[in-house]
């Protein structure tokens, strides 16, 4: 075991092991500690703890000392030195035209270097930009391209939850964080809507996964032919926080679903095991559940519906008192016009007024006038007759026209018989 205290550079959620060096650190004391850079400004976010020596990597730096009234007004004075090199630092980007977003400036402890941080979609060439700034601060520039992550740590800000970032509070490493969690996890697999400020699927994602893969091993997968004290049916839906589980029963008078808690349910099968399940209910193999009728309480009518009802039955009764004070005189003249219109008989609608009247039907040929057809028919034409068909026959074929013929194929030749 190492004795260690954490410590955490400013706007970073990592945190960093140094030794003690003997001191007594409390937490949120300000330190001065030993970098490979130099010395640096840092906050005790742990104080002495034991830490086992696999998570140690060397070499582990000390602490210089607790910081100082003076040390703190250094480290002041160079945040207030840090806006004015940032505000320069956006002025030369706009003037060489570089395709780059300036995101955070520090300088460290000593003064003697400041590190200016952006962000870019592709390689910048910024030599002649460095050039410049060094010749305006006199000290040693580096500048460093950070992704989009990095970005939202050091700027900080709210997440849709409400909460600070996660990255920019206790996370020390970025994780990659793929859809596949997403969807174990029941969300949308809309990447607006899990997606961070940063426009990548939310850290979140990674650190609960844990969580999500052992609450799904404790309950039914969707799709799944369960058995439940109501019968058997379909799982349509799970909630893994809940431990609920949605149902849609087997019963041909229940269709609607119902939710049972993940330890009333037991898993028989899949979709194979409930299309067994069907089909030995079909043969008769399986008693079919009796039909339960759902009990409905009956609504009580309100006073305007009562009053509605009440009217339309007056108006419907209406008619009928006023027929039984008509004059016999006025009741018999009503019964001869009705008398005179034309009766709705034989399924056929009435005709309606103003309509032109149907034509009269053929009547049907009797027995006789059959026979005397057919016999003029078997006795042949007249004299007369014979000679008008001949001219008609005649007539006929000089102005036939046949027009185009077709081939066999589908397309058209020749002209057609226009006549002879």
């Amino acid at each position: 075991m190492t004795e260690v205290i954490s410590v955490k550079f400013r706007n970073k959620g990592k945190v960093y092991f140094f030794d003690p060096n003997g001191l007594t650190v409390a937490k949120g004391a300000n330190v001065i500690v030993e970098t490979a850079k130099g010395l640096e400004f840092a906050e005790c976010a742990t104080g002495n703890h034991q830490v086992d020596d696999e998570t140690v990597h060397p070499p582990l730096r000390p602490v210089v000392r607790i910081a100082t009234a003076e040390d703190v007004k250094r480290a002041e004075e160079n945040r207030r030195r840090e806006k004015d090199a940032a505000e320069v630092c956006r002025q030369r980007i706009a003037k060489h035209g570089l395709d780059m977003k300036l995101v955070d400036v520090e300088y460290n402890f000593e003064g003697s270097k400041i590190l200016f941080f952006f962000t870019s979609e592709g390689r910048v060439d910024f030599r002649e930009l460095v050039k410049e700034l060094a010749g305006i601060f006199k000290t040693r520039i580096e500048l460093r391209q950070i992704g989009v992550r990095d970005e939202a740590r050091m700027l900080g800000g709210l997440g849709i939850c409400g909460r600070p970032f996660c990255c920019a509070q206790f996370l020390d490493d970025f994780q990659p964080v793929s859809i596949k969690m997403a969807k174990t996890q029941g969300l949308s697999l809309n990447p607006a809507k899990i997606s961070g400020s940063c426009g990548r699927l939310m850290c979140c994602l990674k650190y609960e996964q844990d969580a999500y893969e052992e609450l799904v091993q404790s309950v039914p997968k969707v799709d799944a032919f369960v058995e439940t004290p109501a019968g058997v049916g379909t799982v349509v839906d799970v909630n893994l926080l809940k431990g609920t589980v949605r149902v849609r029963l087997e019963e041909p008078s229940d269709t609607a679903m119902k939710t049972f808690e993940a330890a009333e349910v037991t898993v028989l099968g899949g979709k194979a095991k409930r299309a067994e399940y069907l089909a030995a209910r079909a043969e008769g193999a399986i008693e079919t559940p009796p039909v339960r009728l759902t009990q409905t309480r009956a609504r009580r009518p309100s006073a305007e519906r009562v009053e509605n009802r009440e009217k339309a039955e007056q108006e419907r009764t209406a008619p009928e008192a006023d027929a039984a004070r008509i004059q016999p005189a006025e009741a018999a003249e009503g019964e001869k016009k009705a008398s005179a219109q034309p009766k709705n008989c034989g399924g056929r609608p009435r005709q309606a007024q103003g309509r032109k009247p149907a034509a009269p039907q053929p009547r049907p040929r009797t027995a006789e006038q059959n026979r005397q057809a057919d016999q003029r028919r078997n006795d042949g034409p007249s004299g007369g007759d014979e000679q008008r068909r001949s001219q008609n026959n005649a007539r006929r074929k000089r102005y036939r026209y046949s027009g185009p013929r077709r081939n066999p194929d589908g397309g058209q030749s020749g002209e057609g018989n226009k006549g002879e």
